[in-house]
């Protein structure tokens, strides 16, 4: 995990341009280069470090003696690097990751370098020889990335926004930052002057399309057919894969844990699997909440069965209402049921950044979407679509849940894991039968619950636990984080502002004094850009004002029987 930054055709000082490239320096707390193109004065790269594989040669932007034409700024994990080296013959001059970009794009052009790409990632690739700049970014955008491209081609990139808000241009002020988009890649003519002109935007992946490196995976063909012991077999195969292949690290290895299924798995594998590869220290697990919360309770229940070296963070009212403004600041989003999802999520991540040596963090996000687990998939009309459903969930991760696993980690300078989202499982899991991924008999993700039925990887009742929201999990039954959170902004916001609403933000007005209170600290961080986020995360089939679960009339909580 890292940051990523760059210019192209910057009519403004550079070295006052670069004081924008320190708006994500806690992305890479270890070290920072900014550096200047040879023969592109007014074209430059800024890279925040996190080292994490080779601490040696590990700087950014990589270049290497048999490209010198190169330069490569890249986010990210590229867990099939050694596959791929293997493969083609590829004759590194680092131990980095992010080497094969080069070798592959020598080889084959960004087309190919994209689709082979195992990992998660968002890069900036640099051809001064045949003068092009090509972007990319992964699948589900597990890595952010944004751009502005004036119409007289100044271009900016940054893993985050706030690194392109502030930056100066002679036209004007800086046209529209906006994200780059999941799975495709990006082609930009470089003219002489440093300016750019884009020439193609690419798709290169669909979620349900399974990735051309499967060719190059350490685990062979799988059975195929349909039969329910032949497709549990391959989830669990695939998950463990997932995992396994996220042990690539040289710092520690943690685990986010909330006691719900997803992270509870997480939790299991990859503990199971740093003993098989005789990982020298044990795995710590964090878990956050109120006193006797649903969540602390559950994830003390995994701890202890897996044999974790188990933390707690208890949070209090004052310390979450208190972080509400640094963590809008930190997504750059309104988002409802982000903003009270990342709360928790924030706090627990300041606490392992200060008090662990844990750097490397597994979580569960993007089973919820890939595994039918919101609770309103009950009222799904149908299986096909239920399935159309998870799909648009998970194309708009980068909105919502990816967003604010990445922001909430990235500010304080740990890198997240997502197992979840692995490009070979999710295509499998997405060409199942529609029928056999819905929920069944009152249980949402029966088919990921019943693949791991035998394993003994979790007790039971964590196993089939009832789905939990992570803002939700965090309080205790009797009042939710979000009634909590509400019963303060009532206080905070008046009545007649709320009325008012929809004339001060005509887009995605807010309805709530909560969305109202959100709202207001975002325009003040960053005024004008609400269209960010194209819509609010809302449940769909049941008649929602809130995406709190607990306002669904189907939400059990652990207590009720």
């Amino acid at each position: 995990m890292c940051g990523i930054w760059a210019l192209f055709g910057s009519d403004e000082c550079l070295s006052v341009q670069c004081l924008s490239a320190m708006k994500i320096a806690h992305r890479g707390p270890d070290a920072f280069r900014f550096e200047n193109v040879n023969g592109f004065t007014n074209c430059c790269f800024g890279f925040h470090r996190l080292a994490v594989v080779d601490q040696l040669y590990g700087m950014q932007p990589i270049r290497v003696k048999k490209f010198p034409y190169l330069w490569l700024c890249y986010n990210g994990e590229i867990y099939n690097f050694k596959q791929l080296q293997k493969q083609f013959g590829f004759d590194f001059q680092t131990l980095v990751d992010g080497e094969v970009i080069l070798h592959l794009y020598n080889r084959g052009g960004i087309e190919q370098t994209a689709s082979m790409l195992d990992g998660v990632f968002a890069f900036i690739l640099l051809d001064t020889a045949n003068r092009k700049v090509f972007l990319a970014r992964d699948t589900y955008g597990v890595r952010p990335l944004f751009k502005v491209l004036t119409d007289d081609g100044f271009l900016g990139v940054c893993s985050e926004a706030k690194g392109l808000i502030n930056l100066k241009h002679s036209t004007s002020l800086c046209s529209k930052v906006e994200p780059f988009l999941p799975g495709h890649y990006e082609v930009l003519d470089l003219k002489p002057s440093g300016k750019v002109a884009s020439v193609e935007l690419v798709k290169f992946h669909s979620c349900k399309d399974e990735p051309l490196h499967v060719a190059c995976d350490t685990v062979e063909a799988l059975p195929s057919g349909f039969d329910l012991e032949t497709v549990k077999s391959n989830i669990r195969i695939l998950f463990e894969n997932a995992v396994r292949k996220r042990l690539m690290a040289h710092r520690r290895i943690g685990c986010l844990l909330s006691g719900g299924l997803d992270s509870s798995l997480v939790a299991a594998v990859l503990l199971k699997l740093m003993k098989e590869v005789s990982v020298n220290y044990p795995l710590q697990t964090f878990a956050i909440g109120m006193e006797n919360s649903p969540d602390l309770l559950a994830a003390r229940k995994v701890a202890a069965h897996i044999g974790s070296e188990h933390h707690e963070v208890i949070l209090s009212t004052e310390e979450g209402i208190q972080a509400i403004e640094e963590v809008i600041f930190s997504l750059e989003t309104y988002d409802i049921t982000t903003i009270r999802a990342s709360i928790g999520m924030y706090l627990v991540s300041k606490y392992i950044r200060k008090k662990t040596d844990s750097v490397v963090i597994f979580s569960g996000e993007g089973s919820d979407e890939l595994t039918q687990g919101y609770i309103y998939f009950h009222k799904a009309p149908s299986p096909e679509e239920a399935a159309e459903e998870s799909e648009r969930l998970l194309k708009e991760l980068y909105l919502f849940d990816v967003l604010r696993a990445d922001r909430t980690t990235a500010a304080h300078g740990l890198e997240l894991r997502v197992p979840f989202l692995d490009h070979r499982f999710t295509s499998y899991y997405l060409s199942l039968p529609a029928e056999l991924r819905i929920p069944k008999n009152g249980i949402e993700k029966y088919l990921l619950r019943l693949s791991f039925e035998d394993s003994n990887l979790l007790p039971k009742e964590i196993l089939w636990r009832p789905k939990e929201a992570f803002s939700d999990g965090i309080a205790s039954v009797k009042k939710s984080w979000f009634s909590i959170l509400q019963d303060y902004i009532d206080q905070q916001v008046d009545d007649l502002l709320l009325e008012k609403a929809a004339e001060k933000y005509p887009f995605n007005p807010p309805k709530t004094k909560e969305s109202y209170y959100y709202r207001q600290i975002f325009e003040k961080h960053y005024s004008g850009r609400s269209s960010w986020l194209p819509h609010y995360w809302m449940p769909r089939w049941v008649k929602a004002t809130d995406p709190s679960a607990r306002t669904l009339k189907h939400y059990k909580s652990d207590t009720q029987e």
